[in-house]
């Protein structure tokens, strides 16, 4: 049996929450650009949930901009999709399934345009989220009379204009605009974007003010993993528990944040059910949370996974099973990230909470997270991740961090790479071959053709760091000290920590 809205009342599992019928009568509110696993494992989780609950009352329309994917499983199944949360929450095990009916239809960019500028004119339409990837918010040409534009931008700009259109230039008709893409600010450099791409298309100045004050781009942030394509065994063992066959499933883990940045009236009345959920957080300032999750999640992923690799692991599941690696990351957050983070607007209790929720996160065993998508663009991750907390630990306790150098010096190690087939680049370790994704990749194999001195000239490079990290008392001295041992002991033995390196059998 396949998941649809006429196959629901079929389904006996109890094993899955399913939706009411209510749910089918909600008039479509919000405009999605993205079709992709995080957004359905996120902010359409949240907009189900709060339908279920009569705090929402809307549906949404997918606007689908990219070849791939499985578009043709939306209309099949009625845009229903089922959503498996497995992990673990405080300690424990946590697992829920859930059929989300919050998608009301999916539309083409390319073959619908027309039709996605009717919605346009829907007076229900309130709210416009999007995740087109961290390249989807850039600077464009577009002509907005195009269709559709090319760029992300361009088309929500058209979709805008037509709005305002339909609408007369009224100020209640304009959207609350969520993007959720991953790069900083990013409501903000939306909404640059937006007003540089009207005055590039001569577009009227009225509509021009309009946009800007009537249509609020909000900064936010999303935190969950939501793995890819689940592998042909996981899939079919959940749909022998759901008893169905559902293209769209998707796995998600128990922690889910989206924090959204707006003191705008608006906005807190679109989101005044954000008290009812935890993870739903709506502020008028969302910093904390997005330097929590860079230092401590992000960052601690970023300083281990060149040791990940170089010792043998795969995936963060299976590296976390090892209580060398595991007494690793632990007090790489606890004990060097936390101290560099925390003063006034954060406090050492909340940035080790924090820490602990991620290490729950790690040792989910139902997430298959690989190193080596981890170590995609290692360098510029490094640089935007540790950097700061590498120089703000040395300002504050005036020596250098040992995990946070011992990952740098596995860093260089990892990217000691050769050239290979279509211009890749490849590394070696624990007998295998691995790929490297790094734009900086050429660089660190020509720097390698001269091992005496590398580190040196590494980090003195300050194009690569964003500051001359050679200047940094003690940290040269350091790296040399940790790169040495690993290319003599390997990974695993530095793993064991300070004492071993200092003291190498």
């Amino acid at each position: 049996m396949k998941l649809s809205r006429s196959s629901l009342h079929l389904v006996r599992s109890t094993a899955v929450e399913l939706p009411g019928p209510h749910c089918w009568d909600l008039p479509e509110k919000v405009i999605q650009f993205g079709t992709g696993i995080l957004l359905r494992g996120l902010p359409d989780y949240f907009i189900d949930k709060a339908n279920r609950q009569g705090l929402f009352g809307g549906r949404i329309v997918l606007i689908k901009s990219t070849a791939s994917g499985d578009a043709d499983a939306f209309a099949a199944q009625d845009g229903l999709f089922t959503t498996c949360i497995r992990g673990l929450l405080k300690g424990r095990p946590y697992s829920e399934n859930w059929v989300n009916a919050s998608v009301s239809r999916l539309l083409h960019a390319d073959s619908d345009w027309a039709e996605v500028l009717r919605c346009a004119a829907n007076p229900s339409l309130c709210l416009v989220i999007s995740n087109t990837t961290e390249v989807g918010i850039r600077t464009s040409q577009d002509k907005v009379s195009e269709m559709p534009p090319a760029s992300y931008p361009g088309k929500l700009l058209a979709f805008l204009r037509a709005r305002y259109q339909a609408f007369k230039g009224s100020e209640q008709a304009g959207l609350v605009i969520v993007p959720t893409e991953l790069i900083p600010n990013n409501g903000e450099r939306l909404m640059e974007i937006l007003a540089d791409l009207a005055k590039q298309n001569s577009l009227d100045a009225r509509f021009c003010d309009w946009l800007v004050r009537c249509n609020p781009c909000c900064n936010s942030l999303v935190d969950r993993i939501v793995p890819g394509k689940l592998s042909g065994e996981r899939q079919q063992e959940l749909e022998q528990v759901l008893g169905y066959e559902d293209r769209l499933l998707i796995m998600a883990e128990p922690y889910a944040l989206w924090a959204i940045e707006s003191a705008d009236s608006r906005v807190q009345k679109l989101f005044s059910f954000h008290s009812r959920f935890p993870g739903l957080v709506l502020a008028p300032d969302i910093s904390k949370f997005r330097e929590l999750k860079l230092r401590l999640l992000n960052g601690s992923h970023t300083g281990c996974c060149g040791l990940a690799v170089l010792a043998g692991f795969a995936t963060v599941r299976e590296a976390m099973e090892s209580s060398d690696f595991s007494g690793f990351i632990s007090g790489l957050m606890y004990d060097e990230i936390v101290p560099a983070i925390t003063g006034d607007d954060l406090s050492s209790a909340e940035a080790r909470d924090f820490a602990t929720g991620v290490l729950d996160r790690f040792r989910n065993p139902y997430m298959e997270h690989a190193w080596l998508a981890i170590s995609l663009q290692y360098s510029s991750k490094f640089r935007m991740r540790l950097v700061p907390v590498l120089q703000r630990y040395h300002e504050r306790f005036g020596r250098v961090p040992f995990r946070i150098a011992l990952g740098l010096a596995a860093q260089f190690l990892f990217l000691r790479v050769a050239p290979g087939e279509g211009g890749q680049y490849y590394g070696q370790a624990a007998g295998k071959q691995y790929l490297v994704q790094d734009e900086q990749a050429p660089y660190f194999a020509e720097e390698w053709r001269e091992p005496e001195g590398l580190v040196d000239r590494v980090l003195s490079n300050a194009s690569l760091w964003g500051v001359d990290l050679g200047r940094l008392p003690g940290l040269s001295k350091e790296v040399n000290t940790q790169l040495q041992y690993l290319l003599r002991e390997g990974a695993g033995n530095a793993l064991k920590g300070k004492e071993a390196i200092s003291n190498p059998l």
